[in-house]
């Protein structure tokens, strides 16, 4: 089957079958002060304020863009600060990364984390009556995954305990780690080998700003707006360049010319543990999505008492659809399957390769409110006392 026929097929199979359903809703019980909204519960009634805003004042028109992207990975960094084992470790999503900002925002795990501070800040502020730092940093952080389509509708409890002091250095696994390192940091906090490669479908939204000092947004993958597999195909081809003509710190060779690749990623997707835990997402976009949902929900839990919290997700507006055909993985033009570096044992996909020329993959474009007084070394990282 061709390409173009093979995404038409597909495009007719989803329109018959409905493949894109909406999501369940919950009935209403309590009708919001607002006197528009109602929620199961009417502690629930104080997002939709906070929801509205960060909608039209800090998403805005932006898709899948670079604020989804940064918000994202701060609600990660912010949470992984927990161990099981060492309570200096931090109290996990607890708002410690922007509490303590001027500490650790200037952590070198977290260079970077000053565009979502920037970006945030003003809204935390402007709403820290009705919701705290922890959760307003894994609320927006679903919302933002909203926006990309191909992710089921995320969850979120409300009622995280706002952090006392700031996490340590050394909590955040970093790209330059080897696999093994980054899976016993991840253990330590609670989450397993499954959940650290399901978490990592993230960075089929994401973007590399910092670790090539002179490119800022570039993709781990072709379709960075897309919550898809095509990250953990990418990730498994054999690299033959790097962007820039050089290679960083935590970087390894990318068969995609203005594609970044991370060595913690290129490391996971070969380990052992991990390599049949990968190659399983491919072109399995159920699976991949719904193995997320489940670990993004175990990691903007760490470190808090999730009996003493509110289950609000019917908050969370309805996720953005992915089409059968934009699910469907495939080979960049001119790889092929004799491109991929296989560990696991398993069959791989057979997939169409995308008809061309040789891509050259476009960076994401910056997103100008991550600007501001917060700096990359933590400077004026400061939150005005509750």
């Amino acid at each position: 089957m061709t390409w173009t026929s093979l995404v038409a097929s597909l495009a007719l199979t989803a329109a018959i079958s409905g493949v894109a359903n909406a999501a369940a809703t919950i009935p209403a019980k309590h009708l919001c002060p607002d006197g528009k909204n109602s929620a199961s519960n009417p502690k629930c009634c104080a997002l939709f304020p906070v929801l509205e805003d960060i909608q039209a004042n800090m998403f805005g028109d932006s898709g899948c863009g670079d604020a989804a992207h940064a918000i994202l990975r701060v609600a990660f960094h912010d949470a992984i600060g927990f161990s099981q084992h060492n309570p200096k470790f931090g109290t996990g999503a607890d708002g410690s990364m922007f509490i303590f900002g001027e500490t650790e925002i200037g952590y070198d795990a977290n260079l970077g984390i000053a565009d979502a501070f920037n970006l945030e800040a003003p809204f935390i502020e402007k709403h820290r009556g009705a919701i705290g730092v922890g959760d307003f940093i894994q609320f927006a952080a679903a919302v933002g995954l909203t926006k990309c389509p191909g992710v089921l509708q995320p969850p979120f409890l409300l009622g995280r305990v706002d952090a006392k002091f700031p996490a340590p250095d050394g909590t955040v696994p970093e790209a330059f780690q080897s696999a093994q390192t980054i899976l016993a940091r991840m253990a330590d906090a609670g989450l397993t080998a499954a959940d650290t490669v399901a978490l990592l479908a993230s960075h089929s939204i994401a973007g590399a700003d910092d670790v090539d000092p002179d490119a800022a947004g570039v993709p781990f993958d072709s379709t960075p707006s897309l919550f898809d597999t095509q990250f953990y195909l990418e990730t498994l081809l054999i690299g033959n360049k790097t962007l820039g003509g050089s290679q960083n710190k935590g970087e390894e060779d990318t068969p995609i010319k203005g594609e970044l690749r991370l060595q913690s990623d290129f490391a996971l997707a070969r380990d052992p543990a991990t390599a049949c835990l990968w190659q399983g997402n491919v072109n399995n976009q159920a699976k991949m999505a719904q193995a997320f949902q489940k670990s993004f929900y175990k990691m903007q839990s760490l470190g808090q008492n999730v009996a003493k919290m509110t289950d609000c997700s019917e908050v969370i507006p309805a996720a953005a659809k992915l089409s059968a055909a934009q699910a469907q993985a495939f080979f960049p033009p001119t790889l092929t399957s004799k491109d991929v570096q296989q560990v696991c044992k398993s069959p791989f996909p057979h997939l169409p390769t995308k008809p061309g020329p040789a891509e050259s993959i476009q960076s994401i474009v910056q997103d100008p409110k991550t600007q501001g007084s917060c700096d990359d070394n933590g400077t004026d990282c400061i939150l005005p006392p509750a």
